[in-house]
């Protein structure tokens, strides 16, 4: 399978609840609930709001941050692939993510490297 990789550069192909979600695995979305539940301090998550098709499409299904995602958001609005593809790569709002997740800027500086090439 090829990676789905979201515009602040999470490789949704890897994420817990993608997998369970794509694998229709109740267990698995269960075990994701209780861990974004502790994790995250969301004590109301529920399965639902953990099941997700990816980022990237606008149809299907979406864990609840995805809505409330300005990256998101805003890769949807450029019609970009991520936010390595955007002329504003750096911008305001990845910086600020990137303070909780650096390892995701370097797989978004890799990807805008080769986007160059």
């Amino acid at each position: 399978m090829d990676k789905i990789i979201a515009y602040c550069g999470l490789v949704c192909s890897d994420c817990e609840a993608y997998i369970a979600t794509q694998a229709n695995d109740q267990a698995a979305l269960d075990r994701v609930v209780a861990q974004w539940r502790d994790e995250y301090h969301v004590p109301d998550i529920t399965v639902e709001g953990v099941m997700c098709d990816g980022c990237l499409g606008v149809a299907g299904r979406h864990c609840g941050h995805c809505y409330e995602c300005e990256i998101r958001a805003c890769g949807i609005q450029r019609g970009v692939v991520n936010c390595a593809y955007c002329d504003d790569y750096g911008c305001e709002r990845l910086e600020r993510f990137w303070t909780v997740a650096p390892n995701l800027r370097a797989l978004l500086d890799d990807i805008r490297a080769g986007s160059r090439a």
